[in-house]
């Protein structure tokens, strides 16, 4: 799977990606954990569709009613259409240095406590309202302007974003923009580990956003927990599914996906494997 280098891939030029830049995204077809490498961070303002992104310990999903941003580096999209056959979002791509620049202006460049916890959340979900909806209005109009103006606009248009979040969602969100300008990540192997070990990630798809080679990581594992990762992911995988056939929380048609099989039947055979059993018939009867 080839990785998407936003917005380099959106741009004329590039090898020369703005600091401040917007583009309207489209698609017509369902695109299903792409691997993005973002540069800048990003407003993903949702119109219509369905987006799920996966980071290294955690998954945030939104719908057209809200908004999210994302920080700089890698992930895995899923986008999704809906009843209007298309999908369509509004990007507004930034820079770490405008984050900066706009807390020294408005005088939040104090790191406080909280941004030990939001350093580690490479997003901030936003719940959409009649100002945002306003705010992606203006924008689109900015969109159409053709001359020097252009850049100053988008600097002013993002202060007002932030400014606003800020009133909505108080030191939250500036916790959060403090993260952003934080160069040391906490997000440790174990941790990323552990945090997907119940999701339908591939290794592939984990190391990646470990920002990892497949081998490099394979070697990392083996280091921190002395066995094969496929084996310990798929053993890992089934226990949990067992346990939740057990519970009668759901059936074997609802689970296979979400262990990472492409089919019921490859998961039936595994888990049978495993346990002795068929996931089908709940026992060793069977």
């Amino acid at each position: 799977m080839s990785i998407q280098n936003i917005p380099a891939t959106f741009l004329d030029n590039p090898n020369s990606v703005p600091d401040l830049f917007i583009y309207d995204y489209k698609m017509n077809a369902d695109v299903v954990k792409d691997k993005v490498d973002l540069s800048l961070n990003m407003f993903s303002f949702l119109q219509t569709g369905q987006k799920k992104v996966y980071f290294a310990d955690t998954v945030v999903e939104v719908n057209k009613q809200q908004s999210v941003l994302i920080k700089s580096g890698n992930c895995l999209m899923t986008e999704l259409l809906d009843n209007e056959q298309i999908y369509f979002c509004k990007l507004f791509f930034f820079s770490n240095k405008n984050v900066l620049d706009f807390l020294k202006k408005y005088q939040y460049q104090d790191v406080n406590k909280k941004q030990q916890l939001s350093e580690q959340i490479p997003f901030f979900l936003i719940e959409n309202d009649d100002f945002i909806d306003s705010f992606v209005a203006s924008i689109s109009s900015v969109l159409k302007l053709k001359n020097g103006a252009t850049i100053q606009l988008l600097g002013v248009k993002l202060e007002e974003i932030m400014l606003y979040l800020i009133h909505k969602y108080g030191s939250d969100f500036v916790s959060y923009l403090q993260g952003l300008v934080c160069q040391e990540n906490n997000s440790s192997f174990r941790k990323i580990v552990e945090a997907n070990v119940n999701s339908n990630l591939s290794l592939l798809e984990i190391a990646f956003l470990a920002n990892m080679s497949l081998s490099t990581f394979k070697r990392h594992f083996a280091k921190e927990y002395k066995v094969n990762p496929g084996k310990w992911l798929q053993q890992k995988r089934l226990n949990q599914a067992k346990k939740l056939l057990e519970n009668g929380d759901k059936k074997p048609s609802e689970l296979f996906s979400d262990c990472g099989y492409s089919s019921l039947s490859n998961f039936s055979i595994a888990f049978k494997n495993q346990f002795g059993y068929s996931p089908k018939s709940g026992s060793l009867t069977e």
